[in-house]
């Protein structure tokens, strides 16, 4: 678990990293502008760190799954050469995505108004301001993201209904105590992190100032609050 939650912190740390810094900047200079390649190299890296929390979320539930269910065989299972390869993939498929999405934003053309109702460079406000046809671009992100989303979700989703039906079986406070010491601080963080995400992308028309404060929600105060969460199973 501690092998996958120093990924994950790193992830964190990195995606704060992307936005903060310029943001404080504008605030302190009030020089509101960030330039053609420092934005599309923020959008790389927000989409990067955005795509391997989602995996390293579901790792780890596929973790906590092998911890619960299959405790005796733990060891022979979340082998490190596993552990790796995992952490791996996870950041392969998160650069592949990333990369696809800048590749298919850089092709299109700017025009006229080049303001961004945001504090940072977002695929979705980015769009918008392009006088090409996106329709391609609309059409990667609901796929490929949707794949990515549903896969990442699934796995987290699966996982905690197998370990709600092994503890169920023969319930007692004990084996619930246990399981909510191991799943807890996982638990709460995936609730955190996918609930602002989706007040963000799901429930939002347009972006306006609650919708640029529930994004510093999901992009800064999230990953801040993952570190003081497991710590406290310790």
């Amino acid at each position: 678990m501690y092998f996958f939650l120093s990924h994950l912190a790193f992830s964190d740390l990195s995606l704060s990293s992307v936005t903060v810094p310029k943001m404080l900047i504008n605030m302190q200079t009030r020089q509101q502008s960030i330039s053609y390649v420092g934005c599309i190299s923020q959008l790389y890296f927000f989409l990067l760190f955005v795509g391997l929390d989602n995996f390293l979320l579901a790792v780890m539930a596929y973790d906590r799954y092998v911890a619960i269910c299959h405790p005796l065989h733990y060891t022979t299972i979340m082998r490190e050469g596993l552990c790796v390869l995992l952490v791996a993939d996870s950041c392969i498929l998160s650069c592949c995505s990333a990369l696809l999405h800048t590749l298919l934003l850089v092709r299109l053309s700017f025009c006229a108004d080049n303001a961004i109702i945001h504090y940072f460079c977002d695929l979705a406000a980015l769009l918008k301001l392009s006088c090409s046809d996106t329709f391609l671009n609309e059409l990667v992100i609901y796929t490929v993201g949707g794949m990515i989303t549903f896969l990442c979700i699934g796995v987290i989703l699966g996982s905690y209904i197998r370990i709600g039906t092994i503890i169920l079986r023969v319930p007692s406070t004990r084996r619930l105590y246990k399981a909510f010491s191991t799943c807890g601080s996982h638990l709460s963080v995936v609730s955190l992190y996918y609930g602002t995400a989706t007040g963000v992308y799901f429930f939002s028309s347009s972006w306006g100032s609650k919708d640029i404060i529930a994004s510093v929600m999901y992009m800064v105060v999230t990953p801040m609050l993952n570190p003081f969460i497991y710590s406290l199973r310790n």
